[in-house]
Formats: structure tokens, sequence, C-alpha cells
């Protein structure tokens, strides 16, 4: 009866995901919007889950089973790049250096305000504990 149960809980939450996906792919389209739409899915979701309007536990049974299986929704990607040779044995070199610069600067960025964020929650612990 348990996994019965997990089972629909784990569908229900898929359903959930997909159905943010379609409305965001739909407002994309109607309003041409210049973002793929899994983009504003994605933003949709976590302007949901911030404000609590949507529970992490709505989403987590499939957000985690989605994420273990991360790999595996490259595989499409990846066989779909070999329709792409010729161009990149022409700008490969071009294209990977832009991609790592592109990865260097985000993590960068991403490393930054973590620590910036962090050293401000550390002060303010500081500042309590003191008092």
């Amino acid at each position: 009866m348990f996994r019965v149960k997990q089972t629909l809980l784990f569908f229900a939450q898929l359903f959930f995901i997909c159905a943010i996906y379609a409305v965001a792919v739909f407002v994309v389209g109607f309003f041409h919007l210049p973002i793929p739409g899994s983009v504003l899915g994605m933003l949709i979701l976590f302007f949901l889950l911030a404000s609590g309007i949507v529970k992490l536990s709505y989403v987590e049974l499939a957000g985690s089973f989605l994420n273990r299986h991360l790999g595996f929704f490259f595989v499409p990607i990846t066989v779909g790049l070999m329709d792409f040779g010729g161009l990149i044995k022409v700008s490969g070199l071009q294209i990977f250096v832009m991609i790592a610069g592109s990865t260097m600067v985000g993590l960068l960025v991403t490393g930054g305000l973590a620590h910036y964020f962090s050293k401000g929650e550390q002060n303010e612990h500081e500042r309590h504990n003191t008092l």
C-alpha cells in the first residue's frame, strides 16, 4: 500500500512540474518572450517555492528523481551534436572558449556572492554572540 501511495504521489508531483512547464511554454509563445519556456518554468517554480505558495514537499519526490537522473537528459543533446560536426570543426575552439569563459564567469559571480552573503551572515552571528 505504501508503494502505491508513493507512486501516485510521484506522478502527481511530476504532473505538477510538467504543468508549470506547459504554462511557461504557453506564456513564452503567447507573449513572444525571448527566453526558453523551460527557463521561465524554472523561474515560476522558484518564485512559487520562495513565496511559500508551493511547499517543497509538493515537488520534492519528483524533483529529486529528476535530479538523480539528470545525466540521462543530456544524451539526446549529445547525440544531436553529431549533426553539427562541420560547425564544430570550423568554430569548435571559439565555441569551447565561449562556454569555458561563461562557465568561469558564472562560477566566480556565484562564489563571490555566496562569500559576500555568508560573510554578512557570519558578522550577524558574531554580533548576537557578543551581546
